[in-house]
């Protein structure tokens, strides 16, 4: 494994994938932690092929987001994620580690923050993920504090969970979003669902019914050029959380073992998920994966509802106008990388990424 060399471009754009954003087409992209660290043998490859087939299905084209190689890569081959989902040790990228698995030649399952810059690079303009990373538990002690939140503040993208990580402080991630002005919408409630279970016990300011009311924040914030993300909540089916009533006791009983094996760091989320899934008798997986699916579903319904706001604004309103000059130039300028995909995409391609369990 060696890497990009120092002629090719940064970041390895699959042709279908490239294709479908120049033509303003819908486009999901889907990171690698759900199957590199998020789920176990054989089970992680399954669902992430899955995932890639219900896009399709959908009439929309999926972008697996991972680093293969020492090549971040956005539309990875059914071969590289097969290869990847394999692979023992697999390096966790987050976005500070980006540089580094690349020099190194390294393979590596992207976290929300680094798939994010990577699809954003690339042109695309939602992102969707099983639950977020956020505020642990004792933050004001440790600092200890997902580069999620620092990452989608500066990230004009659209993220698509179902809230964050149940091992989270909740309260005080919400908080975070508030402080780097993260608008948090529900989508068809205005409970902020907590990842396992449908509500975590906290509102959100806003809601919206429907996949295109989702594209019109999205258009609104760009027009803006504002440069954060936009997320929105989408809770798992109350029938298939787990009991909320169990919850507390399974998270306590998680954290006690992690304390007690000396587990810290970004070590601790996949740790942590691991011993809900023993603890429940792999209840949490079904969760976890139903989580994932209805977050891919809905990320293509808005990815879909965003290509066809900008063709019917083209015939409409001119290409200039669709592609939104001032707001596209605006937010490459702000998040640093997204020129070229804007550019190719006419400030028409729309994607989505997808990650559990990272």
């Amino acid at each position: 494994m060696t890497g990009l060399p120092p002629t090719a471009p940064a970041v390895q754009v699959s042709e279908e994938v490239a294709r479908a954003l120049a033509e303003g087409r819908p486009v999901v992209a889907l990171e690698s932690t759900i199957f590199t660290h998020g789920l176990p043998r054989p089970r992680n490859l399954a669902v992430a092929l899955e995932a890639e087939r219900q896009l399709r299905a959908a009439g929309v084209v999926p972008a697996t987001i991972g680093v293969h190689g020492g090549v971040p890569t956005v539309g990875l081959s059914t071969e590289q994620i097969t290869e990847l989902s394999a692979v023992d040790g697999l390096d966790k990228v987050s976005l500070r580690d980006l540089p580094v698995v690349a020099a190194l030649g390294r393979h590596g399952g992207t976290t929300v923050a680094a798939t994010s810059f990577l699809a954003h690079r690339a042109g695309i303009r939602v992102f969707s993920t099983g639950g977020l990373g956020g505020v642990h538990y004792g933050a004001s002690e440790s600092f200890d504090e997902s580069a999620d939140l620092t990452t989608l503040a500066a990230t004009p993208i659209t993220v698509i969970s179902a809230g964050v990580k149940s091992i989270l402080d909740i309260r005080a991630t919400l908080e975070r979003f508030e402080t780097y002005s993260i608008p948090v919408i529900g989508y068809r409630t205005r409970r902020f669902p907590g990842f396992y279970v449908t509500d975590s016990g906290h509102e959100v300011n806003f809601s919206v019914e429907s996949p295109e009311q989702a594209a019109r924040i999205i258009e609104s914030r760009d027009r803006l050029e504002l440069p954060q993300a936009v997320l929105v909540a989408n809770p798992v089916d109350p029938a298939k959380q787990l009991p909320p009533e169990e919850l507390d006791g399974i998270l306590a009983r998680a954290w006690a073992e992690a304390e007690r094996r000396g587990v810290t760091g970004n070590a601790s989320t996949p740790f942590l998920l691991d011993f809900i899934r023993r603890d429940t008798g792999g209840r949490s997986l079904e969760v976890n994966v139903e989580v994932y699916r209805g977050n891919v579903r809905l990320g293509g319904e808005i990815a879909t509802a965003l290509a066809a706001g900008a063709v019917a604004g083209a015939g409409s309103a001119g290409g200039d106008a669709v592609a939104g000059g001032d707001a596209v130039a605006g937010d490459d300028a702000v998040a640093g990388g997204g020129a070229a995909g804007r550019a190719s995409a006419g400030g028409a391609a729309s994607a989505v990424v997808a990650e559990t369990g990272a």
